[in-house]
């Protein structure tokens, strides 16, 4: 009997340790739309993300286990061909579902010199200009979309959809997840709303022009954009014309993007009333939870806000 008994136990014990259902894998490009799932995906699974912390999507290089890893997941998330240029010739190889979230239906997508301020307002540096504007001519798609609240739902409404049909035991719970989600959009875009009011008409620069689906939403607008590679350093005519914008404006704020500032930032501001900050449209030292998206916004809306506020 005793030995029947440990047989037994030995068997159920192999039943606890094995998982009702095989968790799906869900893989983000980068880490705004690894928020966003990780919203949907609470309390069920964790998402995982391609490109490390730090790491451009523009110019990103694969490593063998990323390409493993893109072949093997379940669901794949990426912005598209006018963001991650390294990707469409790995996902060829791919059968699983893969979506470029920049061609879901309802997206609202801005286009780069659609409003007032063109093309033609940037500081650049001509021939020493390098692949960092590429994707910013005029006409092209701003690809920065996760920026926009309304893309957020979509993206979020899409990636609910896919996972309740691929694990149909936890539909309810990313809809339910997904209700949550939009609630909380609600109350962030009046919290951000709030938080900028004061700060919409003074003036602003950015080293990239990344930030526009933000500003649309919220009554901002950038004064100029300083369209500098980090590895390039601009000639003494050029700096000159980009120090004449910046005393032109007086008091004013430098957002640049981390992890690296340029190098051309202090030697832009020096003897001027600028200040120098940074806005992480990336969220790179974000933790990735189901309250994560909102933490990225609010953490743009009170850099921007506390930069122009502190003038």
């Amino acid at each position: 009997m005793s030995r029947f008994f440990a047989l037994f136990v030995a068997f159920v014990s192999t039943l606890v340790v094995l998982p009702a259902h095989a968790e799906v894998r869900v893989l983000t490009s980068i880490q705004p739309l690894q928020l966003i799932a990780a919203a949907v995906q609470d309390g069920v699974g964790k998402p995982e993300v391609l490109l490390p912390p730090g790491a451009s999507p523009h110019h990103y290089a694969l490593r063998p286990s990323d390409v493993r890893r893109v072949a093997e997941v379940d669901l794949l998330y990426w912005i598209g061909p006018d963001m991650e240029g390294f990707l469409p010739r790995v996902l060829n190889g791919r059968s699983k579902p893969t979506v470029p979230v920049q061609s879901l239906p309802g997206m609202h997508l801005r286009h780069f010199g659609e409003d007032s301020q063109s093309h033609d307002e940037h500081e650049e540096h001509g021939d020493d200009a390098d692949e960092h504007d590429h994707d910013h001519r005029p006409g092209s798609l701003d690809a920065h979309l996760w920026l926009s609240t309304v893309n957020a739902r979509v993206i979020a409404g899409r990636m609910s959809a896919d996972l309740s049909a691929a694990d149909p035991a936890n539909a309810a719970r990313y809809q339910s997840n997904l209700n949550a989600f939009e609630q909380r959009l609600d109350a962030l875009d009046q919290r951000l709303k709030d938080r900028v009011a004061g700060v919409a008409g003074k003036p602003f620069f950015v080293f990239h022009e990344a930030f526009d689906y933000f500003e649309s939403a919220y009554g901002l607008k950038h004064a100029g954009v300083f369209s500098v590679a980090a590895e390039v350093q601009p000639g003494a005519q050029h700096v000159a014309a980009m120090r004449k914008r910046l005393q032109e404006a007086g008091k004013t704020c430098v957002f640049s993007e981390p992890p690296l500032r340029p190098r051309l930032a202090e030697t832009l501001t020096a003897g001027l009333p600028v200040k120098l900050a940074e806005l992480d449209a990336l969220g790179g030292t974000l933790p990735v939870t189901a309250q994560g998206y909102e933490q990225l916004l609010d953490n743009l809306g009170n850099g921007l806000a506390g930069c122009l506020e502190s003038l």
